[in-house]
């Protein structure tokens, strides 16, 4: 029986790999890479720079092309789902045609394997098909969310209330209700501009040489941080933010 680990490394810093997903690395046979392009090269790179700290055995990367995704489509959840589908062709080819019944294959996922990855869903679609066995275990990491309270130096709720983790395309149709405190993960829409009432800790390229933190109250830093955000993704390319909006509370 092949088995897959999903291993989860962290928000971007190598020191970030757990003792545990050094040791999933160290019984991967295989890792599996969907490249995304010339301009996400430096995020396989920081996978390559793990994989020669930390692995100390033979193995082989096996690299698929990630198909592109159409981010014009008004039907939003459909072309995730189209995306995700062709994704899923992509991995089980590698896995079909690369991973021997008894060998180990790997997925290096940023962040927590759990929290805004795809790559659980499409080993599931995998097996559903029926067509390929394997087993499938999870090793779980820092994930970003966790990373941005931590450099930030707050924690993520305060005192007996909850917290969300939503996206900036759900945020930019209203605030969750009964939530003083909300996380927001791909926000292209810059929608926390709609909430001046709030303040905000935000961060991109978090673990990364890269890092930037921005805090305070949205109506002082918002204009900052879009400016920010804008200038970082034409330097780069591309751009991993998070942020968390608090309602109620003042330091």
């Amino acid at each position: 029986m092949r088995r897959i680990i999903v291993i989860g490394i962290g928000a971007g810093d190598p020191e970030q790999v757990t003792i545990q997903a050094v040791n999933a690395i160290n019984r991967s046979d295989v890792f599996f890479v969907l490249d995304k392009g010339e301009v996400k090269q430096e995020l396989v790179d920081l996978r390559s720079e793990i994989l020669t700290r930390y692995a100390n055995h033979t193995y082989r990367v096996v690299h698929g092309q990630d198909p592109e995704r159409d981010r014009t489509s008004a039907a939003y959840v459909e072309a995730v789902d189209d995306w995700r589908r062709r994704r899923a062709d992509v991995c089980q080819s590698m896995i079909a045609s690369s991973l021997d019944e008894d060998q180990t294959g790997a997925f290096l996922v940023w962040g927590d394997p759990s929290l805004y990855d795809s790559t659980l869903a499409i080993l599931s679609d995998i097996s559903a098909r029926g067509s390929l066995e394997f087993e499938v275990e999870v090793i779980p990491g820092i994930s970003s969310v966790s990373n941005l309270a931590a450099r930030h130096r707050i924690p993520l709720n305060q005192v007996g209330k909850p917290v969300q983790i939503t996206t900036g395309r759900r945020l930019a149709n209203a605030w969750p209700t009964d939530v003083d405190d909300v996380v927001v993960m791909l926000d292209a829409q810059t929608a926390f501009t709609e909430h001046p009432d709030a303040d905000i800790y935000w961060g991109a390229y978090l673990g990364t040489p890269d890092e930037i933190l921005i805090s305070g109250p949205v109506t002082e830093v918002a204009d900052h941080i879009v400016e920010t955000r804008a200038e970082a993704r034409r330097r780069k390319g591309w751009i991993m933010d998070t942020y968390l909006l608090r309602r109620g509370f003042r330091s």
